[in-house]
């Protein structure tokens, strides 16, 4: 899904605005790494497939990754947590209430995370970032 739209908004043939087409160039120049156990072609620019073990090769990139790695994937998120691979969070609500959808940790977890409150920041369009990390 991201990676039929992002590059074409980067690319200029699709229409967008001004913020987020300045995003789309940033993601485009940024690494990404895909998850697949069956794809073989990864077109987007900068893209790396991870085919290894998740758990080891997710914490090679942690390692050689200060800044962090961002993570576009809920149904992901929720095997990296449950490999505990996941130190912050940082969740985006925007106001509405879907009817239908995939839901975060769907399948729940072995145990009970506990965050600590990093920051919130009430956006103009009023959806709000919030920025956890994981406790102990």
């Amino acid at each position: 899904m991201m990676e039929s739209y992002w590059p074409a908004v980067a690319r200029g043939d699709v229409a967008a605005p001004p913020a987020i087409r300045e995003w789309a160039v940033k993601l485009d120049a940024k690494p990404k790494y895909v998850v697949s156990s069956t794809r073989t072609d990864f077109p987007w620019t900068n893209s790396h497939h991870i085919a290894g073990g998740l758990r080891m090769d997710v914490q090679r990139l942690k390692e050689t990754t200060p800044a962090g790695v961002f993570l576009g994937s809920g149904k992901r998120a929720v095997e990296l947590d449950r490999l505990d691979l996941i130190d912050e969070c940082k969740v985006l609500v925007h106001p509405r209430i879907a009817s239908h959808g995939p839901t975060l940790y769907q399948g729940g977890l072995p145990g009970t995370r506990r965050l600590e409150l990093v920051s919130v920041k009430p956006l103009r369009n009023g959806a709000v970032a919030m920025h956890y990390r994981r406790e102990g």
